[in-house]
């Protein structure tokens, strides 16, 4: 098994500190082609439901509207304070269930609903409720204790008069987002927002009976300090969510036009983005929650830490979650599907997206069909991200490989990180260190037979390891 401590190396991350995915999936969506759409999905959903054991089902919305833009966002989000906008999204969107559930078999059961935005909260709970009614009445929900259905929040345009109203309805798990506390940093990004207003949210969550609250970081923000964050991170300890996400910054403003609104004076180094790093791992740990992998913390009796212990974890484009056995239904504009062995995306701008559904065409632009080999990695690196390790034997007797030979120039790609100690070889399967927790995507990276060397000119397609 993986180390369960984190070894915090400054010279050995920033050495490694290079773009690469983030492994949501894998093959990663810049691998999607336009040669997958609506006839390929509606030959997968049938293949699906054609398995022996059919599997369970996920289902993501995706509500793409904000009300103000937070300039580090990155996110496929409309700015708009058009609350009609929103009506006439959700028309479609009913449109979209009707075409998707019925190509699916009933006696599937979701087992997973989440709302993610953009802004979910742009919606009312009225609005909320009439979309988790429709899925509702078009898809069979699990009973089961386990079932999740959660949404996104912005604590700033939250009535938490709205939570009761939001478990009345099935919420029983809300995400918040805070960033950092710090009122310089809330101004250089364009996000102003209060502690109390954010613990009043949180408050009214608990008091709803939700099983599970979530609050979102960001580290290498401008402007952010040791002094400032380590406030914020105290702040969030005394709230105690349950799970914590503490994402690094990703300044790439040739992808995401809010992010040239950011002062790049503002903008940390490398010395002081690895500070605020170690600053959050051990002021979390020392607080009790344990470190997930790839951003993400939760308390020891949350079902993340539980999963993951008993080897039940699994990563999706949705992030960790414990729903592994499970086909994925994106639903909205730019949400993406992971049906048996195919993903799929719908369009990534409204127009196109609106004009598939006024046409009663399933709203797919592109995805793909994963082969072989494709099943064989993504099996692999799903271990590596959830577990921190990659079970060798296992994959040879599932896959009918032997390791050594199939995987000779991976093994190649790994010796360096092997001799940095960030993972170690054991008779049945490669195991994480303490040194390597930190640095999963680097270890993914050396399995993912798409990644080729950029050019020297070329712009990141991805965000840094760290």
């Amino acid at each position: 098994m993986q180390s369960q401590t984190i070894a915090f190396d400054a010279g050995l991350l920033r050495r490694y500190d290079r773009p690469g995915p983030r492994y949501t999936s894998y093959p990663t969506a810049p691998q999607f082609h336009a040669d997958f759409g609506e006839a390929q999905l509606r030959e997968a959903v049938q293949a699906s439901n054609e398995e022996p054991i059919p599997r369970r089902l996920s289902l993501y919305v995706h509500v793409p509207f904000c009300f103000s833009p937070c300039f580090y966002c990155g996110c496929n989000r409309i700015i708009t304070r058009d609350l009609a906008r929103g009506e006439a999204y959700l028309a479609r969107l009913h449109r979209e269930i009707a075409l998707m559930a019925p190509l699916f078999d009933r006696d599937r059961e979701v087992i997973q609903l989440h709302f993610g935005g953009g802004t979910p909260n742009f919606l009312t709970p009225q609005q909320l409720g009439d979309v988790v009614d429709t899925l509702r009445r078009q898809f069979h929900f699990a009973d089961s204790q386990d079932r999740d259905i959660s949404i996104e929040i912005d604590p700033r345009f939250c009535e938490p008069g709205w939570l009761p109203e939001l478990a009345k309805i099935g919420f029983n798990r809300a995400s918040l987002g805070v960033q950092d506390f710090d009122p310089k940093v809330q101004e250089a990004v364009n996000r102003i927002q209060s502690v109390e207003e954010t613990r009043a949210v949180v408050d009214a969550a608990r008091q709803a009976g939700l099983r599970s609250v979530n609050i979102d970081l960001i580290y290498g923000l401008p402007g952010q300090n040791l002094e400032g964050f380590g406030k914020t991170l105290d702040i969030v300890t005394e709230i105690r969510p349950d799970r914590l996400a503490v994402y690094s910054y990703a300044h790439m403003p040739h992808l995401f036009k809010p992010q040239k609104q950011i002062d790049g004076a503002l903008l940390l180094d490398g010395e002081a983005k690895l500070a605020l790093l170690q600053l959050a791992v051990e002021k979390l740990t020392a607080a009790g929650y344990v470190y997930i992998g790839m951003d993400h913390f939760a308390l020891p009796d949350d079902d993340l830490a539980q999963a993951q212990a008993r080897g039940g974890l699994h990563r999706n484009f949705m992030g960790y979650t414990t729903h592994a056995d499970s086909d994925l239904i994106g639903l909205g504009v730019s949400a993406i599907s992971h049906i048996g062995n195919t993903f799929s995306q719908n369009p990534r701008d409204l127009p196109s997206w609106e004009v598939a559904i006024d046409t009663g065409k399933l709203a797919v632009f592109r995805g793909m069909r994963m082969s072989e080999d494709d099943t064989l990695r993504a099996d692999l690196i799903q271990s590596l991200m959830c577990q921190g390790r990659v079970p060798v034997a296992a994959l040879e007797r599932r896959y009918g490989i032997r390791f050594e030979d199939y995987f000779a120039h991976e093994l190649e790609l790994l010796h360096p990180l092997q001799e940095d100690n960030l993972v170690r070889f054991a008779p049945d399967s490669i195991e994480v260190t303490s040194h390597g927790r930190l640095l999963l995507r680097n270890i993914a990276m050396c399995f993912d037979r798409y990644l080729t060397p950029p050019a020297a000119d070329a712009k990141p397609r991805f965000s840094r390891a760290i």
